[in-house]
Parts: C-alpha cells; sequence; structure tokens
C-alpha cells in the first residue's frame, strides 16, 4: 500500500468528519459544546464511548501483550465490570442530581474552592499528558508508515494531526464527538473483524473454530492466583480494574462529559450498562487478535512484539492490502475518538472550573473565549508531543512520565470517597497540600523496592527492578488504590484536627 493511497484513505476519512461537525454544528452556543443540550441518544453514546475508552495505545498496545501476559488483561477488564457498576449507581445520579457540567463542581460544593480547583487541576495535567502520549504513539506509526517515506517532518504530522481535531471539534464540541465517536468505533471494530479475518485465514482456521483454537492455546490463560508478587496476580488485576474505572471513568471530565449529554438519569444508566457488556466483549476479542498474531509472528519468522506487532503485519506482512486499509482506519479511529473528547473535555474543564466562564465572562464574550481556550489547547498539545520527541526522545521515559500522570487520578479517589461516604469537614485550604503529598507518596512507595535493592547493592536502577519485581512485590495499578487511601486518611486527619480545634 503506497503513502500516498494511505493519504488519501485519511482524507477522505476526515471528510466525513467535517460533514458530521457541519450537520451537528448548526446553532452552536456553549451549552451545545458543553454537553450537547443534553440530548444525546444513550445508545449513541454508549456505542461510541467503546472507541474512546479503546484508544489508539488498546488498538496498538492490546494485541500486543497476550505474548508476555498471556490473557490476564482480563482480569483487569472483569475488574471494570464492577468500577462501572459503582458508576452507574453512585456517581451518575450523584452528577445528575447536582446537574453538573463539570463533575468537579461537587468538589466546591463538599468542600470549596482550593478542593474544586485541586481536583480540576489534577484531572487538566493527567488529560494533558495522557492524550499527548496517546497521539505521540499513533504519530509515529503514521510516521514510521507514511509521512518518513514523503520526507515530511515529525512535527509537521503532529501539527496536521491537532488541527484536524480542532477543524470538526470547534464548532459543537461534545455534540460533534458523540456522533464522530459512533463513526470510529464503528471503523475500529471493523478493523478488528477484518484482521481476525485475515491472520485467522492464513492461520487455516475455519471461522466456527476461532474461539476453540483461542481457548486450547496456552496464551488464552486468563486467571492467576498462584503468586501474590506477580503483576499478573488476580486480586490485584480485579480490583485495580475496579479502580481504574471508577476515576478514570466515573472521575474523569472527558469520559462523564459524554454520559452528562443523555437525556437524563435513567438513559445515562442505559448507557453504561450495555456499554460495560460490549466493552468486556471488544478486549476479549482484543486479545483473541493478539494470540492470532503471536501465532502468525511465530510461525513466519516475524520477529517484532508488543507494541510493533499488529502494525507490522497489518503493513509489512503478506496478508493483503485489505488488512493494511482497515489497520489504518482502525489506527486513526483509535486514536482520534480519544484525542478529540480530551481535547473538548480539557477546553470545557479549564472554562468552567478554572477561569468559571459562566460567571466572569460576559455573555457576549463567552463564546469567544471558549473557542481562545480550544486554541491554546491544540497549541498545547502540539507542544507536548513534540517535547514527547525531540527533546526526551526515550520511550521507555514517556511511558513512565504517562504513568505518573495516572498518579493524580489518586487524589481524585480519595476526595470522593471521602465525600460521598463521610459527612466530615475538612479544611479547605489544606487540600492541595494533602494532595500534592499523596501523589509524591505513592510514587516514593511505588518504587520503595527498587529503592531498597539500589541503595543496599551496587547494581543499576534497572537491575534493582529486574531484583525488586522478582525478590519482593511488583506494584501494578493498585498503586492507584494506596494513593487514593493516603489521601482519603489524610483528609481525616484534617477533619480531626477541625474537631480538636473546635474542643
Amino acid at each position: 500500500m503506497q503513502p500516498t493511497h494511505i493519504i488519501i484513505l485519511i482524507a477522505s476519512y476526515f471528510i466525513v468528519l467535517l460533514i458530521i461537525s457541519h450537520f451537528t454544528g448548526k446553532n452552536s452556543e456553549n451549552d451545545t459544546f458543553f454537553n450537547a443540550n443534553k440530548q444525546s441518544p444513550w445508545y449513541i453514546v454508549a456505542f461510541g464511548m467503546i472507541g474512546a475508552s479503546l484508544s489508539g495505545v488498546t488498538f496498538i498496545s492490546v494485541p500486543g501483550w497476550v505474548e508476555a501476559s498471556q490473557f490476564s488483561y482480563m482480569q483487569m477488564v472483569l475488574g471494570y465490570t464492577l468500577g462501572y457498576l459503582v458508576i452507574g449507581t453512585v456517581l451518575l445520579p450523584l452528577y445528575y442530581r447536582l446537574n453538573l457540567t463539570s463533575i468537579y463542581t461537587y468538589l466546591e460544593t463538599r468542600f470549596g474552592l482550593y478542593a474544586y480547583k485541586t481536583g480540576a487541576s489534577f484531572f487538566l495535567i493527567s488529560r494533558v499528558i495522557g492524550a499527548s502520549f496517546r497521539l505521540f504513539l499513533v504519530a509515529n506509526v503514521l510516521q514510521t508508515i507514511i509521512f518518513d517515506s514523503l520526507h515530511i517532518p515529525f512535527w509537521v504530522t503532529v501539527i496536521i494531526t491537532i488541527l484536524l481535531i480542532w477543524l470538526y471539534t470547534f464548532k459543537s464540541g461534545i455534540k460533534t464527538i458523540v456522533w464522530t465517536d459512533t463513526l470510529q468505533t464503528l471503523f475500529m471494530l471493523i478493523a478488528l473483524g477484518v484482521a481476525i479475518y485475515y491472520v485467522s485465514q492464513d492461520l487455516g482456521i475455519n471461522g466456527t473454530n476461532i474461539l476453540a483454537y483461542v481457548m486450547d492455546d496456552p496464551n488464552s490463560k486468563i486467571f492467576f492466583f498462584e503468586d501474590i508478587k506477580d503483576s499478573k496476580y488476580f486480586w490485584k488485576q480485579f480490583l485495580s480494574g475496579a479502580f481504574i474505572a471508577i476515576v478514570m471513568t466515573g472521575l474523569d471530565q472527558d469520559m462523564m462529559q459524554k454520559n452528562l449529554t443523555c437525556r437524563s438519569l435513567k438513559d445515562a444508566q442505559k448507557n453504561m450498562f450495555w456499554f460495560t457488556i460490549v466493552l468486556t466483549f471488544v478486549n476479549f476479542v482484543f486479545l483473541a487478535l493478539g494470540l492470532l498474531l503471536t501465532q502468525y509472528a511465530s510461525q513466519n519468522g516475524i520477529e517484532a512484539q508488543r507494541d510493533k506487532l499488529f502494525p507490522y503485519i497489518a503493513t509489512q506482512s503478506d496478508l493483503g492490502i485489505g488488512i493494511a486499509i482497515f489497520f489504518v482506519l482502525g489506527l486513526i479511529a483509535a486514536a482520534y475518538s480519544s484525542a478529540d473528547s480530551a481535547l473538548t473535555s480539557l477546553t470545557t474543564s479549564f472554562s468552567i472550573d478554572i477561569i468559571d466562564i459562566k460567571k466572569r465572562i460576559a455573555p457576549d464574550r463567552q463564546v469567544n473565549v471558549r473557542k481562545l481556550i480550544h486554541i491554546l489547547f491544540s497549541i498545547l498539545l502540539i507542544l507536548v508531543i513534540i517535547i514527547f520527541k525531540y527533546a526526551i526522545a526515550d520511550e521507555s521515559v514517556i511511558a513512565k512520565l504517562f504513568k505518573f500522570a495516572g498518579f493524580t487520578y489518586g487524589p481524585l479517589l480519595g476526595l470522593y470517597a471521602f465525600g460521598l461516604f463521610t459527612t466530615l469537614k475538612v479544611s479547605d485550604r489544606q487540600v492541595p497540600f494533602i494532595c500534592i503529598f499523596s501523589v509524591l507518596l505513592s510514587i516514593v512507595i511505588n518504587f520503595s523496592f527498587q529503592i531498597f535493592v539500589y541503595l543496599s547493592t551496587k547494581s543499576t536502577w534497572n537491575e534493582a527492578a529486574e531484583v525488586a519485581s522478582s525478590t519482593y512485590y511488583q506494584f501494578g495499578f493498585e498503586i492507584l488504590i494506596i494513593n487514593g487511601a493516603i489521601t482519603f486518611i489524610g483528609l481525616l486527619a484534617s477533619s480531626v484536627l477541625i474537631l480538636i480545634r473546635r474542643k
């Protein structure tokens, strides 16, 4: 498949997105941009959220995990279902009862202004780094398979990528995204199905026997109860999955903004219910694809692994042009379904939470101010991605930075848990310090065994990591729970001090 053909394919794809933007952008105002005037059909939101939840990282990475981690990721996915249950029965009723546009407004109601600004700021930091990281990975793939051969610099690729997102979201924001995400999810799932078809046919597997073939393979092992130190240990993954779903969906403006566009709480809950079922199934299918790709690579002497496995086989193997076309479409869809909503949620959160656009900006200037914020966040994403490429360069360092950004969700977990399950008062001014301390202490805890090995031996930092993970305990996503617990304890201490002072 020639680069020019891929460019024509991408251009055609974006023409469709711009057409959708044109029809959804009529008579748009700030409420349309922020909450789609609360008129989104729940089933459209549910289907579109699948693509936003998977993202380009999932599309590329999950199939590549199978060789090293088997199907252990499904343990986390099962944990997601518990987290989504909490979102549907606890968080969504809260958000609809308070009629929120930004979910962090709750923190001001419950704790005060400092807690409110802290929660929103942590989201902004996490989402800027997270969205930039996801787009960076996809832009790298596009650069390799298309733009390098055309001698187009990486920074030009990034600018074009963000500009295209801005073009179809700047008028109607979340209203447009609800519909474009539906199209993008469809392309992603078609790409998944086409890839399975081509690879299974080459492996000589009949369509009706794919499930049996997958389940008979040793790499399809799902449950791991043997070693609590292992990052694949069931309860670590399951509980981590539950809390990840709560914080990265239920406490994330990006994901919740779509839910809050539904007409009613009942519709939003139906959306969450069906979204959970379909997402669980889709993740299993992605892992099945990963197993088939691993077998294909083994039989054909392909050495590509992890994030390089799916892109290489789809574009460089002898499977034909069909899989290459749909891989590119699926990759673009996966990348943009998360990036466009991230840009919109960043604009929404900054407009409402940081500058309080509805109260501090004159009504006749609000739309222009929101558009300016949208442009500035677009520029910020461009700059961060370019920094990743040229200033940091080492992808392992960038991946660690992405992980560190995830630590900022821990304080949100602690804040909401304390707010929902206690009636205690805290010192609002102390909340930012409690949250920052929680993040820093969690990072230290996460690397505690590695630091111990590093200081007590003459090993390098990487060697210390290997020894710590095999000999002591390897923290996984459960560090998020610890992070939230530290915040909760800090808030509890603050409330105790208030009670002592009153006496």
